[in-house]
């Protein structure tokens, strides 16, 4: 097959369409991020089984996985260009996407054919449905697989939850990479940092390098420390590896600086990015010493065009300038902080936020680091995981947020638009990435 073809299968006049396709998916093996922890599926059996039909297309290329808390989707994204830079053809997985489903699925920036994921549906759902997949486990096969007909050097896979025992933990990468440690997703993965960073640091393999990106406190540390050193694995802390490493703000992106990588001029926004970017520049060097071709001016545009080469959305992104509206998916307390910084170092009248968030998360935790001087629009996505809007604004009310309730997120954009000076005041939209997901077709 070549590259950019899709299958050339037979099918007759009953195929479906792509948006049946993805309502089968949906419907038949539910998403996570759509209805929760009714989705979620503990554990590798489903996968393995699954890999074992497609006869484990991921060992036909190099693989990099990287795992975290927070911060995930942009080291991803970061990676990609600059390997995509440096002349490798480039797998991307990611999740969750935020218009098209296709965005988790992409070679060199461009996504998936619509058709690919309606053949591939057609072709093997005798072979799959048997096993019971969940929606995550069977559209990360497609994805390999994809990739390998696609014949990518190397895939950059994103875990989709924890580590250990997430779907994507079935490859033998290069380089695992482990961004931070928060505190999400509680109920699966455990109630204390150190529980948390057991699971995230499942994904360190034998012998195989990892990269931490923030240390974190030092029993985190520690289990990072004992983990690799119980498999062999060489272990390198962004932090103490990139030690004069140093970050400015250059109008909406970032200019940084390290031994070797003077004014990196950062493409994204948002105050976390400066540790991503440490991270990313830790991992490039790891990377060159597992025989990857890595030239420096490749480190330079990648990150300077990482947006135009990969499409990625909804990091600190403006969306508009007449009133100047902003959206992130920052979506618990450890990502909230890095947005409320940011909204305090921005110039503007009144600030309004669009916000709302999925039932699963610790509202409260997020609501107290909430500016209380802003307007609010509290709103609910489109999805079944939603916390309800009227019951998110007494939350917020017993922190002293005001505001006003929206049972849809373009109603909500329109009301703050309408409110808003268009010279002066800033909008803000987030709190989850299906907010976001709702917003960002409003603006394109």
């Amino acid at each position: 097959m070549s590259r950019g073809d899709s299958p050339s299968f037979f099918y007759n006049s009953k195929q479906m369409t792509y948006n049946e396709t993805l309502e089968y998916l949906y419907n038949q093996m539910p998403e996570y991020q759509r209805i929760g922890d009714k989705a979620y599926k503990e554990g590798l059996e489903n996968s393995l089984a699954l890999d074992e039909i497609f006869h484990r297309p991921h060992h036909r290329y190099k693989t990099i996985h990287v795992g975290g808390t927070n911060g995930k989707g942009s080291v991803s994204h970061l990676l990609a260009a600059i390997l995509q830079e440096a002349g490798y053809r480039v797998g991307l997985y990611t999740s969750p996407h935020l218009i098209d489903f296709r965005e988790r699925i992409k070679v060199n920036g461009a996504m998936v054919p619509k058709q690919y994921v309606v053949e591939f549906v057609e072709r093997y759902k005798d072979q799959f449905e048997p096993v019971m997949p969940s929606f995550f486990e069977l559209t990360m096969e497609m994805a390999f697989l994809y990739f390998a007909e696609q014949e990518v050097d190397v895939a950059i896979v994103e875990v989709g939850l924890g580590g250990r025992l997430d779907s994507t933990n079935i490859i033998d990468p290069d380089l695992s990479i482990i961004t931070n440690i928060g505190l999400d997703h509680m109920k699966i993965l455990g109630d204390t940092l150190p529980k948390i960073a057991a699971e995230k640091a499942g994904i360190i393999k034998p012998h195989t390098p990892v990269v931490v990106g923030e240390m974190g406190s030092t029993d985190v540390a520690q289990v990072f420390i004992d983990k690799a050193a119980s498999v062999g694995a060489p272990l390198v802390f962004a932090q103490l590896y990139m030690n004069n490493f140093a970050a400015e703000r250059e109008g909406q992106g970032w200019l940084f600086h390290a031994d070797g990588y003077p004014a990196v001029v950062g493409q994204l926004g948002g105050l976390a990015q400066d540790k991503n970017a440490r991270t990313v520049l830790t991992a490039v060097e790891i990377l060159r010493e597992v025989d990857y071709t890595i030239s420096t001016e490749a480190v330079y545009r990648g990150f300077a065009h990482v947006v135009d080469t990969t499409g990625l959305m909804g990091r600190w992104q403006q969306l508009a300038t007449s009133p100047r509206i902003i959206c992130d998916i920052a979506h618990n307390a450890h990502g909230i902080q890095y947005v409320v910084d940011q909204l305090q170092s921005e110039r503007y009248g009144r600030l309004h936020i669009v916000f709302g968030m999925a039932n699963d998360k610790d509202a409260e935790s997020v609501l107290s680091l909430l500016p209380k001087d802003a307007a609010y629009y509290f709103t609910r996505a489109s999805i079944e995981r939603v916390l309800d809007e009227k019951e998110l604004a007494n939350k917020a009310a017993a922190r002293g947020l005001k505001g006003h309730t929206y049972p849809t997120v373009p109603e909500a954009v329109e009301a703050a638009r309408k409110t808003a000076d268009k010279e002066e005041d800033l909008i803000f939209i987030g709190g989850s990435s299906f907010i976001v997901a709702d917003a960002l077709p409003l603006f394109v």
